[in-house]
């Protein structure tokens, strides 16, 4: 059998490539003989630049040293430069929640780094960028990365208005002088969001409060966001401009950035569609299977291609309330159990399905 093994990260347990490689270790326990294609996906969030760095050898990783983290302290950004002058970045490396450590600042936190790290992909020489929006720590509109390329923000007064969403509602014009311009290829945002920028399914009410934002908070970031698009023009009920705390308004606003489904770009990168034709079996998964998966998430992407294809498919996850689903939980016996040592699970979870396929 020729077995496709393509799962997404277990947040906050193990990543994509760790999860493929352990599954694969548990088929190959049960069935040593089988092919195993190793194919780990992401959809625009954590796992993206290692899905790039996979299916590009040619592609080469730069980090960028002393970029403002979220909460202004000094992270190291990076980006993956491909030869024909693609430059591929996560904006969580450099604005992720994860890097605020629980100390969570949803009226400061910025996007500044990951503006630092886009300049220097573009000194670097980049002709295109492609950006990947999950995991923001801020709802800033994008307004730290902006500003990290020349945009400057004033209050009535013509003052520079500090980062973070918190102050965006006294933001009265915007100076694009020295705004860097986008690159000639252009730039294209990946995410798994669709929600708008504005109200009760936008970036600050919905997002806002896993960011740390209480009542008021969500009401001054609204504020704020509000008054970004009033000064900044661009369209805030598109698809997509709530994502990354409104960065996907930001960019497209200031930028002319189109945005994409994140999960079907990485699996058009990994080449998905040409391995589910020639496998017999594909094995996707993720830490928590629910409704939700099917809707723009790597695993309901790679479940809608398998279909297309004709080829069998199975879900490993770490949880779910789905019984046609094996559980690192049920294996382990219990969810607490099975993230504190998620290879061994889920190499058990890759046997599992090896022992099944030869009854």
């Amino acid at each position: 059998m020729r077995i496709v093994l393509a799962p997404d990260s277990f947040k906050g347990s193990i990543d994509a490539s760790a999860a493929a490689e352990a599954l694969a270790a548990g088929w190959r326990s049960v069935r040593p003989g089988d092919e195993t294609v190793l194919r780990p996906m992401a959809d625009g969030g954590e796992g993206t630049l290692a899905a790039v760095l996979r299916a590009h050898p040619a592609a080469v990783r730069h980090d960028v040293p002393g970029c403002t983290g979220p909460d202004g302290r000094p992270v190291t950004g990076q980006y993956a430069l491909l030869p024909d002058g693609t430059a591929y970045l996560e904006l969580a490396v450099a604005s992720g929640l994860p890097l605020l450590g629980g100390h969570l600042a949803p009226l400061t936190a910025t996007t500044r780094g990951t503006g630092e790290s886009v300049a220097a992909a573009l000194d670097r020489g980049a002709r295109r960028l492609v950006l990947a929006l999950g995991g923001s720590a801020s709802t800033d509109g994008g307004t730290g990365l902006l500003a990290a390329l020349g945009l400057r923000l004033l209050d009535d007064r013509g003052r520079r208005l500090p980062d973070g969403g918190g102050w965006l509602a006294g933001l009265v014009a915007v100076d694009r002088s020295a705004l860097r311009p986008p690159p000639p290829g252009g730039v294209l945002l990946l995410t798994d969001v669709t929600a708008p920028l504005l109200g009760p399914a936008g970036a600050a009410a919905v997002y806002g409060p896993q960011k740390g934002a209480g009542t008021q908070d969500v009401a001054r970031l609204e504020a704020g966001l509000a008054a970004l698009a009033r000064v900044l023009g661009g369209d805030p009920e598109r698809p997509g401009a709530g994502a990354a705390g409104g960065t996907g308004f930001g960019l497209a606003a200031a930028w002319g950035a189109d945005s994409a489904s994140g999960a079907a770009a990485v699996a058009d990168l990994l080449g998905l569609d040409g391995e589910l034709a020639r496998a017999d079996l594909v094995v996707t998964g993720e830490g928590r299977f629910d409704a939700t998966s099917l809707l723009g998430k790597a695993v309901g992407e790679v479940l809608a291609r398998a279909a297309r294809a004709g080829t069998r498919a199975a879900v490993v996850a770490g949880e779910s309330a789905d019984p046609t689903v094996q559980t690192l939980a049920s294996l382990a016996g219990s969810g607490r159990a099975a993230r504190a040592e998620p290879a061994r699970w889920l190499a058990s979870a890759g046997a599992e399905l090896a022992r099944r396929a030869g009854r």
